[in-house]
């Protein structure tokens, strides 16, 4: 099976971390470039220690982020692990150098600018490139992101969101209106920065929510929220950090339209041969523990007759299935190779 060469742009966050972490095993890539303004001229071990050792990490040595840099180091697929706002700067000219790029940040999930430029308070830097990003979750649009030239991976409370979330508007089983969603983050979810609000003293033996009652990640959330019921739909998020280094617990509720017991066929017939969605059923709660350092998302579901509604819970870990594994299986998709390559 033919093998690719990857370039990781940031590959000094949590975010790039973790990319190394999968594709440096992956069966199928080499690495041709790994860049931070920080680190460049350092080699790759230097910085991330616990690559020491690994084979293909020998020799790996981090660049600057000049584009000239990444287009001649022979990549073929370049992954954007930059903060919102930057990887945008990034795409369109590696794009038209011809390389296909998958974007880890925000800046491409949304198809319409407008929508973009309210969330962020920013003009979009690169407007034209919207139109053709595809949306990279990979159980809703596995087609178009075969043929992409770029994917804009989604983020990570989104992931835990939307996948709950469609297969039960599509068949009609919730209502659209009064979803309320409560959401819990590990404290890797802000990235790797200078935050007194982040540090451990901070962070320890507490809870609490943050970004009420606009976050940046609801504008994926509806977008595609809106897509799968054919009308707009307007939901509540709330966000909350907690002490814990990665994963992301999410709780909702929605009202029933249809009876409860179409819920679990509706997850079987959307989910049941997906590779990285488990469904836990009306019997198990899902658990970061379960899902911390694996790209698997569990979904679990409970009936609540007093006010006829269904709970839906899901677990992921937000640096993989929330971040860079999910980027990982959309590698996987465009390059024709097992969708669990490098994943499992």
């Amino acid at each position: 099976m033919k093998s690719m060469r990857v370039a990781i742009v940031g590959a000094s966050g949590y975010s790039g971390e973790e990319l190394l972490r999968l594709l440096l095993r992956h069966p199928h890539v080499e690495i041709a470039c790994v860049t931070s303004r920080q680190y460049a001229g350092k080699p790759l071990t230097e910085v991330h220690r616990q690559f020491e050792g690994w084979p293909k990490a020998k020799g790996v040595i981090f660049s600057g982020s000049e584009i000239s840099e990444i287009t001649a180091s022979g990549a073929e697929v370049v992954f954007l692990a930059l903060p919102h706002g930057l990887a945008a700067e990034f795409a369109a000219p590696l794009i038209k150098a011809g390389l296909v790029v998958i974007d880890l940040s925000a800046d491409f999930r949304v198809a319409d600018v407008s929508v973009v430029e309210e969330f962020s308070g920013q003009q979009h830097p690169a407007p034209e490139l919207l139109k053709d990003a595809v949306y990279g979750m990979p159980e809703l649009h596995r087609d178009q992101i075969r043929s992409a030239k770029l994917v804009a991976s989604p983020g990570c409370y989104p992931t835990s969101i939307i996948l709950p979330l469609v297969p039960l508007l599509r068949a009609g089983i919730i209502s659209p209106e009064r979803i309320v969603v409560n959401s819990m983050s590990g404290v890797s979810g802000a990235g790797r920065k200078a935050d007194v609000s982040l540090l451990y003293a901070e962070c320890n033996e507490d809870a609490r929510a943050y970004s009420l009652p606009k976050h940046r990640h609801l504008m994926e959330i509806e977008q595609e929220l809106s897509f799968a019921h054919g009308a707009q739909v307007n939901i509540a998020f709330h966000p909350h950090l907690i002490p814990v280094n990665r994963g992301i617990l999410t709780t909702i509720h929605a009202e029933l339209k249809a009876g409860y017991s179409q819920v679990e066929a509706t997850f079987e017939d959307a989910y049941g041969k997906e590779p990285f969605v488990r469904l836990l059923g009306d019997g198990l709660f899902p658990e970061l523990k379960q899902v911390v350092r694996s790209n698997f998302l569990d979904i679990a579901w409970r009936h609540d007759k007093r006010t006829n509604s269904v709970v839906l819970l899901s677990a992921e870990d937000n640096l993989v299935k929330g971040a860079a594994g999910q980027a990982i299986h959309s590698l996987n998709l465009i390059a024709n190779w097992p969708e669990k390559s490098g994943l499992i």
